[in-house]
């Protein structure tokens, strides 16, 4: 009896690797990652991690696109059918959610920021925030005093979760989860 694997498309491990490097990235940030591990993680050679991406800052780039697409997709999916303060409830709490079953993606968009010194990553991360943000206006209808509140909260919300204050809550924490309207 012969066994037979089936090859992965291009596509196929391009997604591959970006899980591989999404996990790297948020471990040790874009200077402190080397593509042999992500290469490593991903199941194939270096060369071949080159071949599908350039180089290391591409990737991150990919990586990073990625996050910031993916948490528009999970605000798509949560305020689909909803508007104004009804819709930010909804992508607040899909976000929470996401918060508090993803520490990688949490992670990863931390990395991401703390790499805003390199010009080309700064801009993939502004391009990112900002389709976030416009389409939290769009959907919300809401002015910019809200919005703007519905993303401090949020990024309140990642430094909180950055700290993992979930598993050891301190008075203050609490206090400001309270204040945000939240619970652990």
């Amino acid at each position: 009896m012969t066994s037979t694997t089936a090859r992965l498309s291009a596509a196929e491990r391009r997604h591959d690797v970006l899980d591989a490097a999404q996990i790297e990235f948020a471990e040790r940030g874009f200077e402190g990652t080397s593509t042999e591990d992500i290469a490593r993680r991903a199941g194939i050679s270096q060369p071949y991690l080159f071949r599908l991406f350039g180089t290391k800052k591409e990737l991150f780039k990919a990586s990073v696109a990625r996050c910031f697409r993916e948490t528009l997709e999970t605000f798509q999916r949560a305020a689909e059918g909803t508007r104004g303060e009804e819709a930010l409830d909804a992508m607040g709490a899909a976000y929470m959610e996401l918060l508090l079953t993803d520490r990688t993606r949490l992670r990863g968009q931390m990395q991401a920021y703390a790499a805003c010194d390199d010009p080309e990553i700064c801009e993939v991360v502004r391009q990112g925030y900002g389709d976030l943000v416009a389409y939290v206006q769009r959907v919300s209808g809401l002015d910019a005093e809200q919005v703007s509140t519905f993303f401090a909260k949020g990024m309140l919300l990642n430094v909180l979760s950055a700290m993992q204050i979930r598993t050891n809550p301190e008075p203050w924490a609490l206090q400001l989860l309270e204040g945000l309207g939240k619970e652990l």
